[in-house]
């Protein structure tokens, strides 16, 4: 029977590398003030002798885990798993993980994630769901960043798509394609995101010296609500070329019923929709234009403002970032890949 494969020790780095085991271990930890010559020397060595930095003694001389929780509340994880993504890019490049936890919209549930958590000595926390109105903020000892969603404590950081800007977008492209009478169906009047996006449609179409098509047609965001608020649009004999969605979804069951009532779409009526999800747009009868909110770079952006304030520079506020339009044949027939605005 062979000799069990032995280990290389802190002590053999130190060796090789001809400097002391506190030298060396300084070296491997990024701590101390050393001559960069002896850093490489040491890390060199390391390599050599296949040396990994033991995580659990790096955490006790630095007091950080390196490690971050989420929680959500985005069950089937349509926002929250995008956010996530970005989440992890930022943080990878730090060697950090994330453990990702389902709030349900339960306060409980959430309070039980959150001291688990902090039993786990996270170095911090990203808080997200699938709404962007503000909820209450999760009050611990450590920092935290709300993505998608914000906090109702302005003094929290809370890093949000700017969805006034998006459905401006989508308004200003329809213009710029000449259509003139946009209608807009959206989802629950109480739902924040309904309230802002028909606010803003409303608002630039009144500079232009327009109006809406009809009233904003507030319902659910499904598909079946698109198909009916079209029936009530050609109930109500309102005229419009162009149909501005709240999401997706709602978008798709307009194409469908337009489609069913003789009206194509681009030529008789242009289509946009909000969201771009990739499951919606390319499943639409034709492809959906829609406004894309970059859910990876929110994630992004407070993954790195998270590390930020870990690291003793904190941003408070609310940060709002730029949506951008997808235009697809929906709303114009594209001369080549899909055109960002």
């Amino acid at each position: 029977m062979g000799k069990l494969e032995r280990h290389a020790t802190i002590a053999d780095v130190a060796a090789l590398a001809g400097v002391s085991v506190g030298t060396a271990s300084k070296a491997l930890n990024g701590r101390g003030s050393l001559r960069e010559e002896t850093r490489m020397r040491v890390r060199e060595a390391a390599r050599q002798l296949s040396f990994e930095v033991n995580a659990g003694a790096r955490n006790l001389h630095s007091g950080r885990t390196y490690t971050v929780g989420m929680i959500t509340t985005d069950t089937i994880g349509r926002f929250s798993i995008p956010v996530l993504m970005g989440a992890e890019d930022a943080l990878g490049a730090g060697q950090m993980s994330v453990f990702l936890c389902d709030g349900r919209d339960d306060p409980i549930r959430e309070q039980y994630h959150v001291k688990t958590l902090l039993s786990r000595r996270v170095d911090g926390i990203i808080v997200t769901g699938r709404r962007t109105q503000a909820r209450a903020p999760i009050s611990v000892g450590l920092p935290v960043v709300y993505a998608f969603i914000s906090s109702t404590d302005p003094d929290d950081c809370s890093v949000v798509p700017d969805e006034t800007g998006g459905a401006r977008k989508a308004v200003e492209h329809l213009m710029a394609i000449g259509r003139t009478r946009i209608a807009h169906v959206t989802g629950p009047e109480h739902h924040h995101s309904a309230r802002v996006r028909a606010q803003a449609v409303a608002d630039r179409l009144a500079e232009a010296g327009l109006s809406v098509a009809g009233p904003p047609l507030f319902g659910a965001w499904s598909e079946i609500w698109g198909r009916q608020a079209v029936g009530m649009l050609l109930a109500g004999g309102t005229s419009f070329d162009a149909v501005f969605c709240g999401s997706d979804q709602i978008a798709r069951g307009v194409a469908d019923a337009l489609r069913a009532v003789g009206r194509r779409v681009p030529e008789d009526v242009a289509l946009v929709g909000f969201d771009n999800w990739d499951v919606m747009t390319r499943g639409c009868q034709p492809p959906l234009t829609s406004v894309d909110m970059n859910l990876e770079g929110l994630g992004r952006t407070a993954a790195e403002m998270l590390l930020a304030a870990i690291n003793g520079t904190p941003s408070p506020g609310r940060h709002a970032r730029p949506c951008h339009l997808v235009v697809r044949e929906s709303s114009t027939v594209p001369l080549g890949p899909e055109a960002r605005v």
